[in-house]
């Protein structure tokens, strides 16, 4: 016990807990702790003596190791950077002087932006046997690793080791139990690929609406340094089966440069309406002749759908048009006014401020951000109420049939066809491509 006491008051100056794991490798010989462990009353009442317990008849002094020396061997400990954290701070934690610390961030600003350090890199420092720092191996997530070795004029060698950016294409498949973003985490996926699974979808699903049991599929290219996951590259191909439906979207590249989503057919699942102007929508209220106002606490005539929302969700024009009115008007509150057409316009009433740039005239592509939710005008709490008139006469936004825009023909299809003739395999494909593990070398975390 006294050995493990004064190691731990020579490691206590060193080692930050919860964050720092060491390990120590002690010659100590441990038979003695073991026999006296073992020294238990006879059955009979009498008592094993010690001499006995502890020396056998084959057992001699000799054969026992070694006390162990004075001097701590070589060991390790691996430091995590927390929130707040500095690479001074955390070099001086692990045992550097502060002239050694700010030698070495000089050395490591080199290669590195050491201002923008996040919580999670690792900090390995190795201690010869006189307890001194010898060498530190830094782990930059999502870039590489840093290696620092102490030269014999008490200075450092410091070689970068940058990991490889590869691309791999793998298939992401989950069923949905109470959210996307719980299918999608339960696969291993990040929440960026959330957002790009809804934006394919926008058009025919409403994802506020999914069901247990609905079910996906995908093909995306996953970005990594070394083995550690950067990002994602745009979803190639999905599958979504919803309320008994199957949705499929592959993308193709246009000869100009865009590219967009279309059914094996070559049908373009973009249609000229957006499904609703928010990204995850809450219908609150449905468009009806004859509404109980719950504030004017009368029956009147509501003339769009309310979409329940926090303030300051972003609110998107669900078409290409003009802005004709941006503004504040009465029980509408801030509302914006857009035509899409001769005949076709829309509203987006109760908003808290405007975009940049949103005002009169304005053109908008559709899918761009004209305001956010707010509870403006005569609102009770915060929504949109969205509306829709066709040459003055309103009409129900959640009947609205779109307008597709034509479909893929010619040159085009032909390269479509053949994209989807290689996909298909891979989405019907239930198996999880994995990363590959690259050249095999000894780790240090």
């Amino acid at each position: 016990m006294k050995i493990l006491r004064a190691l731990g008051e020579r490691l206590g100056g060193v080692v930050r807990l919860p964050r720092a794991y060491f390990a120590v490798v002690l010659p100590i010989a441990i038979p003695l702790v073991l026999a006296a462990v073992n020294l238990q009353p006879k059955l009979d009442g009498s008592t094993t003596s010690l001499a006995s317990a502890v020396v056998t008849p084959d057992l001699k002094y000799t054969d026992l190791a070694a006390s162990p020396s004075a001097e701590l061997p070589e060991h390790a400990i691996v430091l995590t950077f927390e929130q707040n954290d500095t690479l001074d701070a955390v070099l001086l934690a692990g045992g550097l002087s502060r002239s050694d610390s700010a030698v070495l961030t000089r050395e490591f600003a080199k290669h590195i932006d050491v201002r923008r350090l996040r919580p999670g890199h690792l900090m390995r420092f190795h201690y010869d046997a006189n307890d001194a720092v010898d060498a530190i191996q830094m782990k930059v997530t999502g870039w590489g690793e840093l290696n620092a070795l102490r030269r014999a004029d008490g200075g450092f060698d410091v070689s970068p080791m940058q990991a490889t950016i590869r691309d791999v294409q793998t298939v992401v498949s989950s069923e949905v139990t109470s959210s996307l973003y719980e299918a999608l985490r339960r696969s291993g996926e990040g929440p960026g690929l959330v957002q790009q699974l809804a934006d394919v979808f926008q058009w025919d699903i409403d994802f506020f609406e999914l069901r247990n049991g609905d079910s996906f599929s995908l093909v995306v290219t996953k970005r990594y340094a070394g083995n550690d996951l950067v990002g994602y590259g745009p979803i190639t191909a999905a599958r979504f089966n919803h309320r008994g439906n199957t949705y499929e979207a592959f993308r193709h590249e246009h000869s100009d440069g865009r590219a967009g989503y279309y059914a094996r057919t070559g049908a373009p699942l973009k249609k000229q309406f957006l499904k609703a102007p928010l990204k995850f929508p809450r219908l609150t209220s449905g468009f009806s002749k004859k509404r109980f106002h719950p504030v004017l606490k009368y029956f009147r005539p509501h003339y769009g759908v309310d979409y329940g929302a926090p303030v300051g969700t972003p609110v998107m024009t669900t078409a290409d048009g003009v802005v004709l009115e941006a503004g504040y008007k009465g029980g509408e509150g801030n509302y914006v006014r857009i035509r899409h057409s001769s005949r076709i316009e829309t509203y987006y009433l109760h908003l808290s401020r405007f975009a940049k740039d949103v005002k009169k005239g304005t053109k908008v592509t559709q899918g761009d951000v004209i305001g956010y939710v707010g509870k403006t005008g005569l609102a009770t709490g915060p929504h949109l109420d969205y509306r829709v008139r066709d040459n003055g006469a309103w009409l129900d936004p959640l009947k609205l049939k779109s307008i597709t825009p034509d479909p893929l023909g010619g040159d085009s299809l032909r390269r479509f066809r053949n994209h989807v003739a290689q996909t298909l395999p891979k989405l019907d494909s239930d198996q999880r491509t994995l990363a590959e593990n690259g050249q095999k070398r000894r780790a240090l975390f």
